[in-house]
């Protein structure tokens, strides 16, 4: 197997992307920044022999900054650092994204600028090569002086403190890193700070929504156009000129993928010549202006959360000229921003989508298809709550969507009196993604049933192939059934990218 190399300011989310899809990968830090990470330790360690007061180095923290602190002390110092902030609760973050935590840590440290030693370096690289994962609770960030609390329980594991996964078993930090033929280290002037200051946490967390997202925004292109063949609507929304005129990148993009998706289908070419409707909902007819935005939106967000993954956010920092300057870089505002605008995409994908899944199953609007698209409704109910329960999910997207980087509280005696709360702007992502994955699964249910009423016509190619990998794991309803073991397994096959499947032979340019 060969490693991930993590080359600290430089390294791009396609790297990051396969480690959070596979956190069992090896990683291993570019070389090359052994020297500026040494240099800075010098620097660091000559300050802590020094008399100056320097900031988490030989004083207090936060409120207590004004406290010295003795050179005999300065290992007790971070080690109560650590022990003091391990106060997360609630619900273990999932390891996935623990593991891309610790890698956004060692990309942080890897450029040479927070003072910690090449040892602390080197265990955080093999705790992630040899599987030993901290135990991070998911609740107790506000995003102010970086991630304090998720990052003291992977700092605690590093001394030895804390929990850590390893093998299947959760074991205390320092039997995790004995099995694992691991040693604690004892930390150094600053490297507590180090280790705790920045927003890794808050990041790793959009980071693997960004990645869900962008698959699920393609997966509803798809489902998209299967609605739209299913309800017999029309491809001319689709064609280049339209979006050509309004210029938006996403919006030119979507409309092609909906066009080639189309293209070849027998039912839409049946209804060309005398469907009497003049225009189709906006659900069906404005995809590519709606997923298209938000696509836009994603893209905009991933060049913002590339940039902090790249980034040293702890602080003080060291720079060549020996100077140590205190700044504010741990503030996770470009985080909390940019989570919120994701959330904002993903609610507005699951409410264009979610409509389309009410006009397919409303006699009154779906042209000509069954109520509930049941083959004998009234006796059957078809996809009738399917419908509700996408409806409740997609509500509940919507109210989840509401900004968290507005909702500032003062912590830490008013030292930290602005805050980003990117934590949980970020966590709460990971509820609305499998929310959209499981809306898009029943759209994908509804118009794949739908398509297949319009027997002997066909769809297209890339529809039907889309519709097979559907029904090699579920049936078309006939009559009624348990349906929730049919849409937790069709939302499993979204997440799982199933759907990207029907992208595969679409040239790049499709015209309508």
């Amino acid at each position: 197997m060969t490693d991930l190399l993590l080359d600290p300011g430089r390294t791009g989310l396609s790297v990051l992307e396969a480690l959070y899809r596979d956190p069992g990968s090896g990683v291993a830090l570019a070389p090359e920044t052994r020297p500026a990470i040494e240099r800075s330790a010098a620097i660091l360690a000559d300050a802590a022999a020094g008399s100056e007061p320097i900031y988490g180095i030989n004083t207090g923290f936060g409120k207590l900054a004004s406290v010295r602190i003795s050179p005999d002390d300065t290992a007790q110092l971070q080690r109560n650092l650590i022990l003091s902030h391990c106060c997360g609760v609630g619900a273990p973050t999932p390891r996935q994204a623990v593991v891309l935590m610790m890698a956004l840590k060692l990309l942080s440290l890897g450029r040479g600028a927070s003072g910690v030693r090449w040892a602390l370096v080197t265990l955080l690289e093999a705790m992630i090569n040899r599987g030993v994962v901290p135990v991070v609770p998911l609740q107790g960030s506000v995003g102010a002086s970086g991630d304090l609390a998720p990052l003291a329980h992977l700092a605690a594991v590093m001394q030895g403190d804390g929990e850590a996964e390893f093998e299947g078993q959760t074991l205390p930090g320092g039997a995790a890193l004995s099995a694992a033929g691991l040693t604690p280290i004892t930390l150094g002037p600053k490297e507590g700070l180090a280790l705790i200051n920045g927003t890794q946490f808050s990041t790793a967390l959009a980071l693997g929504a960004l990645f869900e997202t962008n698959r699920l925004a393609r997966s509803a292109l798809v489902t998209g156009a299967l609605s739209t063949d299913a309800a017999m609507g029309s491809a001319a929304p689709f064609r280049d000129p339209i979006h050509d005129l309004r210029g938006h990148a996403g919006q030119k993009r979507a409309a092609r993928v909906l066009a080639g998706l189309m293209r070849g289908s027998e039912i839409r070419e049946s209804h060309r010549a005398d469907d009497e409707r003049v225009q189709d909902p906006y659900c069906v007819r404005c995809q590519p202006q709606v997923v298209g935005a938000c696509l836009d939106v994603l893209d905009h967000v991933a060049g913002l959360l590339e940039t902090e993954a790249n980034a040293v956010t702890d602080n003080p920092l060291i720079f060549e000229d020996g100077s140590i300057v205190s700044g504010g870089n741990f503030h996770a505002e470009p985080v909390a921003l940019a989570a919120d605008q994701m959330a904002l995409a993903i609610a507005e994908i699951g409410s264009i989508t979610q409509r389309r899944i009410a006009l397919l199953v409303d006699p009154a609007l779906n042209f000509g298809l069954p109520a509930f698209l049941s083959p004998a409704p009234g006796l059957n109910s078809g996809f009738m709550i399917a419908e509700v329960t996408s409806a409740a999910l997609m509500s509940e997207n919507r109210q989840m969507a509401a900004p968290c980087s507005v909702d500032s509280t003062p912590t830490s005696a008013n030292q930290e009196d602005h805050v980003s709360m990117a934590a949980h702007a970020a966590a709460r992502l990971s509820k609305m993604v499998q929310n959209l994955g499981s809306i898009i699964a029943i759209e994908w249910l509804c118009a794949a049933q739908g398509v297949e009423f319009r027997a002997p016509l066909t769809t297209s190619a890339p529809l039907t192939e889309a519709i097979a990998i559907l029904r090699a794991e579920i049936p078309a309803l006939g009559e009624d059934r348990f349906l929730a073991p049919d849409l937790d397994k069709a939302a499993e096959l979204v997440r799982a990218g199933a759907l990207l499947k029907a992208l595969d032979d679409l040239p790049e340019e499709v015209p309508a």
